[in-house]
């Protein structure tokens, strides 16, 4: 069973609050079936963005970099998607460590 939209960006800005990374929704999409992007800001005038993709060889779902330098070109490519896509949800994390948490368990 998949977890909504709504529901996974719920429990990832939770998982976000408690390691202290800042974070919030740029973007709200569809609540059931929305894709969701993920834009790391290091707060140094770089990004980077992330989307969920699903791997037809190993039936995985990752996430993979949409794109990523300066800021202001990851929110074109953003913008670009969400025009395309209306259903987008766009979350923005802020953090100079570049600490994200898409890797941990749950998270994946």
């Amino acid at each position: 069973m998949r977890l909504t939209a709504d529901i996974w960006v719920s429990a990832y800005l939770t998982r976000l609050r408690l390691a202290a990374i800042p974070a919030f929704v740029v973007a709200r999409g569809d609540a059931t079936a929305g894709a969701v992007m993920v834009k790391l800001n290091t707060l140094d005038g770089r990004a980077c963005c992330y989307q969920r993709s699903f791997d037809l060889m190993t039936g995985e779902r990752q996430w993979v970099v949409l794109a990523e330098g300066g800021e202001a070109d990851v929110d074109l490519s953003i913008q670009r998607q969400c025009s395309f896509d209306p259903d987008l949800w766009v979350i923005e994390v802020e953090d100079r460590q570049g600490r994200h948490l898409l890797d941990e368990d749950g998270l994946k």
